[in-house]
């Protein structure tokens, strides 16, 4: 079956009434016999259909020789035999009409091309059904007691009740995921492991799990995004069913990425485009496996204030700043709090810092009213979304905590809507019984800031409107190979984008009356199709402002050209009109293999080569996208008029901004990318302008 299936197409894989294990072994902690005895420990309700041509019984149920042998169609079923048999073993499966199959077996497309030809047979022998897998550990779903799956991670604990659910391509690390939230008493009763992904994927996976009743959170782990289209749609899915999706996305380096591709045959793209595309649907991207968990363990709350603000009570100056700095770096607005909040606090104990953080000093804890007090002042008067209190060793002695508790869940009834987090250094038993209060308990106050600001993330993603999809422009008639610089401007701009005026010339007398046709001073650079980084070679001459100067500068590049590219097609010298008194942009496309067509936009210069002061979004977006990626660069006070300088047409730039990410969802697959720089963004009212472009194409028409 085909990954264009819905989602609840997985129903069949995740909670079949009967399943089947092809190359069941007798042994409990072979692969062939982990599945059975733990779905026997586990009391799953369905049938157990084991097949394996050398027994009659296995674990004590029934065996049977093979498919075409067993008394029913399988739902599902498992297939744990080596190369071709597993092919046959599929192939027989979807004959009788099993649902999905879950194939362990390895040696496929993560291994060389003889693997992937292997694999191709694989998918085709499913026929109709779903297939997870190959080279994958399996899934459980301990809801009804399901382990498809042969990790030994179980032998350290079973899953734990609770509305997480994990997708993981990789198994391994999808069980340390499941492992590592069991030891922090984090229920995720439901995980998946895709393996080389030739059906199912994880994108499948997260839109299952978007549209489950029973689950709140999404933690995924992936390597490579095998089908973009299908990935968009399911966090779309999670986005508009309000649920949060942590993911680990690796392969953010060249080392990375190739040892992607060679683990489970994935693309992995470009990195800082799965960035862009993740943050445009609300999704938080975790560095770490413990920054993945506290995320995920502080969305179970169920809350994500679309305008988050963090309040935070210390009792130490010095953990007051580690946060305040931690939520600086992210952007996490800490307001201080209300001057007659400050003034009442400062009664209570006249050496307190009640600003924010709020410093109670550890004065208050010989009086705990006090710390109750500064807390209730600092959730109910400074109105945070978000509640830190840095209480450390202190909140974890036996002769405080259990007053501390009672004063914080008398604030915790009184405001049930806030996000709280408590950093203090406790026993464990002291932990659990603070995280039954309704906390959500980090020793590093850094790590909770981390978890807190990702809950706005999250609330702004579900708040934010899907917005309307631009008009789309009809595919323009590009040439048969990549055009050269005035070609790719005349395609630019049927496509309704602002070019400077220009004229190509192939005489140093069509220059000079070009020159004064356009107005003085111009630019003149050599036109040529396999020339397109022109300054390379001394092919711009800027402020040439009379007639000989064009003459002799016409020779001059049409010396170089000849000179440094002697093969080059020289099409003659392009005279523009040089505009001043701009901003210098950079405007771009690039295809992303995975993604399909996405923009770039910058300020010019040194911003973009050596600050990288760019933003990508995923193409077509309309105006008010294009208005946000602009303003989202860390030079956008220069467009607004910093330091004196008249504001920049910005309208006019995001109109262009959205019209070139149409052209490039209209120009099809043969386009390869675009780069216009400088685009020149006038005064407010003077509109914005290609001084130059580049249009790469791919093969021939």
């Amino acid at each position: 079956m085909t990954a264009a299936a819905g989602f609840a197409s997985l129903g069949p894989l995740l909670a079949p009434a009967s399943v089947a294990v092809i190359g069941a072994s007798a042994d409990p902690v072979r692969i062939g016999g982990r599945p059975i005895a733990n779905m026997l420990a586990r009391g799953f309700g369905g049938r157990i259909l084991p097949v394996n041509p050398k027994r009659s019984e296995i674990q004590g149920l029934p065996a049977y020789p093979s498919v075409a042998a067993l008394p029913e169609v399988p739902a599902a079923a498992i297939v744990a035999v080596p190369g071709a048999a597993a092919v046959a073993a599929v192939a027989d499966l979807a004959r009788a009409g099993t649902g999905a199959a879950i194939v362990f077996t390895a040696g496929f497309a993560e291994v060389n091309a003889a693997g992937a030809a292997l694999q191709a047979e694989l998918t085709a022998a499913a026929r109709g059904m779903r297939l997870l897998g190959p080279n994958c550990l399996g899934l459980f779903n301990a809801r009804i007691g399901y382990f498809p799956i042969f990790s030994s991670s179980l032998e350290g604990g079973w899953p734990l009740p609770g509305r997480i659910g994990i997708a993981s391509q990789s198994g391994a690390y999808g069980t340390h995921l499941f492992a590592a939230a069991r030891e922090r008493r984090m229920g995720t009763p439901i995980c998946v492991t895709t393996g080389n992904e030739a059906d199912v994927t994880v994108a499948d996976v997260i839109g299952w799990l978007a549209e489950d009743a029973d689950t709140d959170v999404i933690a995924a782990y992936a390597e490579g995004i095998r089908d973009g289209a299908r990935f968009l749609t399911a966090l779309e899915a999670a986005r508009r069913a309000h649920k949060p999706v942590v993911m680990m996305k690796v392969g953010r380096s060249a080392q990375g990425a190739a040892a992607a591709r060679s683990h489970t045959a994935s693309i992995a793209g470009d990195d800082a485009v799965t960035d862009a595309v993740l943050a445009e649907f609300g999704v938080v991207r975790a560095r770490t496996t413990d920054e993945l968990l506290d995320i995920v363990q502080m969305a179970t709350r169920r809350i994500y204030p679309v305008r988050n603000t963090l309040g935070a009570i210390t009792i130490s100056g010095g953990g007051g700043v580690l946060i305040a700095d931690a939520a600086a770096e992210l952007g996490l607005a800490m307001p201080p709090m209300p001057e007659e909040a400050q003034a009442r606090l400062r009664q209570l104990v006249p050496f307190a810092a009640p600003q924010n953080p709020v410093d109670c000093t550890a004065q208050a804890f010989n009086d705990l009213s006090l710390v109750g007090s500064f807390t209730e002042s600092l959730v109910a008067d400074g109105g945070y979304a978000s509640v830190l209190a840095f209480f450390s060793q202190v909140g974890g002695a036996a002769s405080i905590a259990p007053g501390l508790r009672a004063q914080l869940a008398a604030i915790r009834a009184r405001h049930p809507d806030r996000l709280y987090a408590l950093s203090v250094l406790a026993p464990p038993a002291l932990v659990r019984r603070y995280e039954e209060d309704g906390y959500v308990v980090f020793e590093d106050p850094a790590r909770a800031v981390v978890a807190l600001h990702a809950m706005g993330r999250f609330g702004a993603a579900f708040a934010r409107p899907q917005p309307a999809p631009p008009a789309a422009l009809p595919p323009p008639a590009l040439p048969a190979a990549t055009p050269d610089e005035a070609a790719a401007k005349r395609l630019l701009a049927a496509a309704g984008l602002a070019v400077v005026a220009e004229r190509v010339c192939t005489t140093p007398e069509e220059a000079v009356a070009a020159a004064a046709e356009l107005g003085w001073p111009v630019v003149l650079k050599i036109a040529s199709p396999d020339i397109l980084h022109k300054s390379e070679i001394g092919g711009v001459l800027l402020g040439i402002g009379e007639t000989e100067a064009v003459r002799s500068g016409f020779a001059a590049l049409m010396a170089r050209a000849r000179a440094q590219v002697p093969a080059a097609r020289i099409g003659g010298v392009l005279v523009a009109r040089q505009m001043d008194g701009g901003v210098e942009c950079i405007m771009g496309i690039k295809r992303d293999p995975v993604f399909g067509p996405v923009a770039l936009f910058g300020l010019g210069g040194v911003f973009v080569e050596v600050l990288h002061d760019v933003v990508l979004r995923r193409c077509p977006f309309g105006e008010d996208e294009a208005r946000t990626m602009i303003g989202a660069i860390r030079g956008a006070p220069l467009l607004h008029g910093a330091r004196g300088r008249r504001p920049a047409d910005v309208a006019a730039l995001a109109a262009m901004l959205a019209r070139l990410s149409a052209f490039a969802v209209a120009a099809g697959p043969r386009l390869v990318s675009i780069d216009l720089n400088p685009v020149l963004a006038m005064p407010a009212g003077e509109g914005a302008y290609c001084a130059d472009a580049v249009i790469e194409l791919e093969g021939t028409a």
